[in-house]
């Protein structure tokens, strides 16, 4: 065909389509949402991993309070038990009825939980088996025998056991020595003179009692006692001295019982008996590790965990404490969700807010204001979050330390300001060494903080531990501290809570105090009670000799020398018999009101005499003094003993002051809280300077027939009489005394209410 003469037309081009201009908004919007989104990520992982820490620290630190309590309880029933051989004083040999007084004292089944028993394993020889069967028959008990049978040497026995109930008669004979790992707690408590305890072992109380609970493992604690009188200071003597033991059996899970308070329920708590967590050694698991164990399918592991190995009585326990998923729960997810939420609406907002700028600019500006508004309440909900946080840690009950890596203090609440008196804007900043740490632990400390900044290991990590520290006027105070380390950017800083221990100190000195107290009361009053009989039986038998001495003085004059000599005798022997009744109480009064100023005058030739030329006595007597209600006969030996008690403390050289004043004492006095009890009284001090007491001689003071004088220079009935007088006179009788720097004693005398002394019973001049 031939070439047209029409011209060339190309193919058309079509164009790419362009953007539409509604898809930009929707594009920008999507990038910010994808932006929002990745922010909303970071914010929520760093929120977790907070929570995550906090509730770590959390757990350590109830787990090392856990840990705390029980070594505490532990070192209380030690205690207790220390208590009782000290209430047998070198002695096995008490009967049943004391023993049980004793043990109603303590009120153990009330303030021990876990303590079964308390009891007495006393040595039995081979060759006194059968005389110590038989005599413990005879009391009563016709099956007694000791179990279990065999020949060996020694025998133990079990022979005094409160309270003695259906469950702890099982264990009335059992020889403990008879069993392995009852034997190695007693012989260790035996060699080491210290309490010792056994291994895991079943009770010989435990069986098929109705109304009791099953078995449960158990261990039993020992100390030694010693025959009263024979060294201890080597082994040797220690064995030889061995008369018993004092001891007591432990149920674990009443042991453990109420132990955590109320956070027991987070901690899943497993102890073994050893160094060694094994199943076989297996003394105790909590309610909550028992339910995690049983329960179906999967092994469940706890999210933390805590070992640590803990010391009774010389036996290692291996303590295994996890997490509970009660307190896993507290980690939660929800701030973790709401702020997951918070953001995603807040992109999802803001991309909206995108769109509408791009779209519709009215309407992007009314949605960017709610926004704004939004954006407002959140900071305002982090802001009150940071200030409710600071709120806690202010009212915290212990101080709160918080320490950088560089030793240097970053937080400090307000229990922090009352305890060491330095405000939170002069401690911020500075170094908590040279604040808080005594002058002579601050290089040590400061290389062990340096240490820690670097690897966050330390030894105050495992629990509570006592210090220490410097307040702001640089006096020392003893405090606990439990810390926790806090991993930073440069390295671990220190989260620390520090508790004032001194109330607690001041406690237990208070205590201890007070049960001295108590066994010097009831030691007078028991010696009281003996030699009141005593006396009285002696007495007795004075008036029936001196009844015929004076019948035979009326008839036989050829023997009158030796008549008058036994009658002088019998006058000795009635004066050492009103010296003990006296003491005891039991001495007849014959009280009335009396002007203690004028009967002292009145003494005045007789003290001077019994005193001697050498020693000057000198008499306060201030104006406008009480009466008192008293014996007036008995109260003039009682100051001439004293007298004389005074002349010879001072080698019959030197001055004693007698003092008279009016007292009154209200409840909560310190004079009330030492057992003089509230109200008016009238005083009688005398004073010398003599050579004065050491403590150990003012606590037998007022025993009858305890003296420092030399054999045959006194009786050692002054004091007693003078302790019995006064108690029995309804009063109040109390010694002060500093070595090399004299002795004070000061009668406490009832105040009369009549206005004018009873002329009757005015005191007669000697």
């Amino acid at each position: 065909m031939p070439p047209s003469d029409s011209p060339h037309v190309a193919p058309p081009v079509h164009p790419a389509p362009a953007r539409s201009p509604a898809s930009i908004p929707l594009l920008l919007a999507a990038l910010v949402f994808l932006a929002s989104l990745v922010v909303t990520y970071m914010v929520a992982d760093s929120a977790e991993r907070a929570t995550e820490s906090e509730l770590e620290s959390t757990f350590h630190y109830r787990a090392r309070d856990l840990e705390t309590l029980l070594g505490r309880r532990l070192a209380v029933y030690e205690q207790v038990l220390r208590g009782g051989r000290g209430f047998l004083r070198g002695s096995v040999d008490l009967s049943r009825a004391e023993f049980a007084e004793y043990y109603g004292v303590l009120r153990l089944n009330e303030r021990f939980p876990g303590i079964q028993a308390l009891g007495i394993a006393t040595i039995v020889p081979r060759d006194q088996l059968d005389a110590h069967v038989a005599a413990v028959r005879a009391e009563g008990f016709r099956d007694y025998d000791i179990r279990p049978g065999g020949e060996r040497d020694p025998y133990t026995a079990i022979t005094h056991i409160e309270p003695f109930n259906e469950r702890n008669h099982r264990a009335f004979g059992y020889d403990m020595f008879s069993e392995p790992v009852r034997r190695a707690g007693m012989e260790a408590a035996r060699d080491s003179g210290r309490a010792a305890s056994t291994g895991k072992v079943v009770l010989v109380q435990e069986g098929p009692l109705a109304g009791h609970a099953a078995e449960q493992p158990g261990f039993l604690m020992y100390v030694p006692v010693y025959r009263a009188g024979l060294p201890q200071s080597t082994l040797a003597e220690r064995r030889a001295a061995i008369i018993g033991w004092v001891y007591a059996p432990f149920r674990m899970n009443d042991l453990m019982q109420g132990l955590g308070g109320a956070h027991a329920s987070e901690l899943e708590v497993t102890i073994y008996d050893g160094r060694q967590p094994l199943p076989a050694a297996l003394l105790y698991r909590s309610p909550a590790a028992r339910k995690r164990q049983a329960a179906a399918g999967a092994v469940q592991h706890p999210r933390y965990s805590y070992t640590a190995q803990l010391d009774n009585a010389g036996h290692p326990w291996t303590l295994v404490i996890a997490s509970s998923p009660a307190l896993e729960k507290a980690a939660g997810r929800r701030t973790t969700l709401a702020i997951a939420l918070t953001g995603i609406g807040l992109g999802l907002l803001l991309s909206l807010v995108i769109w509408l700028l791009a779209s519709e600019r009215r309407r992007a500006l009314q949605l960017a204001s709610g926004m704004t508004q939004e954006l407002r309440v959140s900071r305002d909900r982090i802001d009150a979050d940071r200030q409710r946080i600071r709120l806690i840690l202010q009212t915290a009950y212990d101080a709160f330390v918080g320490v950088g890596p560089d030793g240097r203090i970053t937080d400090w609440n307000a229990r922090a300001c009352k305890l060491f008196g330095w405000h939170e804007e002069e401690v911020l900043g500075r170094d908590v060494i040279e604040l808080l740490v005594p002058a002579a632990r601050r290089e040590h400390e400061r290389a062990c903080l340096a240490q820690f900044a670097v690897d966050g290991a330390c030894a105050m990590l495992e629990g509570p531990t006592e210090t220490v520290a410097l307040d702001r006027h640089g006096h020392e105070i003893p405090v606990e501290i439990a810390i926790t380390s806090l991993p930073t950017a440069h390295g671990y800083g220190v989260t620390a809570f520090v508790r004032d221990i001194r109330p607690r100190k001041e406690a237990q000195q208070r205590l201890e105090d007070a049960r001295a107290a108590l066994l010097r009361s009831q030691k007078l009053e028991a010696v009281g009670k003996l030699t009141g009989g005593v006396a009285h039986d002696f007495n007795n038998i004075l008036h029936i000799i001196s009844a015929n001495v004076q019948l035979m003085l009326r008839n036989d004059e050829g023997e009158r020398k030796r008549l008058v000599s036994i009658m002088d005798g019998v006058e000795r022997g009635k004066k050492l018999a009103a010296q003990l009744l006296a003491f005891a109480r039991r001495q007849p009064l014959h009280p009335s009101v009396v002007d203690l100023a004028q009967l002292i005058e009145r003494m005045d030739t007789l003290l001077h005499r019994a005193a001697g030329d050498a020693i000057a006595i000198r008499f306060a007597l201030p104006p406008g003094l009480w009466y008192a209600l008293v014996d007036p006969n008995q109260l003039e030996n009682v100051l001439l003993n004293l007298v004389i008690n005074a002349r010879d403390a001072m080698g019959r050289q030197g001055e004693v002051t007698i003092a008279l004043a009016n007292l009154t004492v209200a409840p909560g006095d310190a004079l009330a809280n030492t057992g003089i009890r509230p109200g008016e009284f009238m005083t009688v001090a005398v004073s010398d300077t003599g050579s004065g007491m050491p403590p150990e001689v003012m606590e037998r003071a007022f025993e009858p027939f305890f003296t420092t004088k030399p054999e045959g220079e006194g009786t050692g009935l002054g004091l007693s009489m003078a302790h019995g007088f006064a108690k029995q006179s309804g009063g109040h009788i109390r010694i002060a005394s500093v070595p090399g720097e004299g002795t004070t004693v000061t009668l406490y005398l009832l105040r009369a209410l009549q206005d004018t002394p009873d002329p009757a019973f005015l005191p007669v001049v000697h």
